[in-house]
């Protein structure tokens, strides 16, 4: 689903893994929406995730999430 944000920003709701996901995704966890604020690369394919809140997640290879990704204009 694409939709537009506050601002006309085209977001998208997409599924995310480990390998996927990017610095401003937000992720919802636990009913709470949270930014990637910046992730580093962990061995096996996994990635930490540090959200803007503070908070860490470690993700393996496989679990996918759903996030919200503002998309470029082209």
């Amino acid at each position: 689903m694409r939709a537009y944000a506050h601002g006309g920003a085209l977001v998208s709701n997409i599924e995310v893994t480990a390998t996927t996901v990017q610095r401003g995704d937000i992720i919802q966890l636990g009913g709470n929406a949270v930014r990637v604020r910046d992730l580093f690369q962990l061995p096996q394919g996994a990635k930490q995730l540090v959200f803007e809140s503070g908070e860490l997640l470690t993700i393996h290879a496989r679990p996918r999430l759903v996030a919200v990704r503002m998309l470029r204009r082209r």
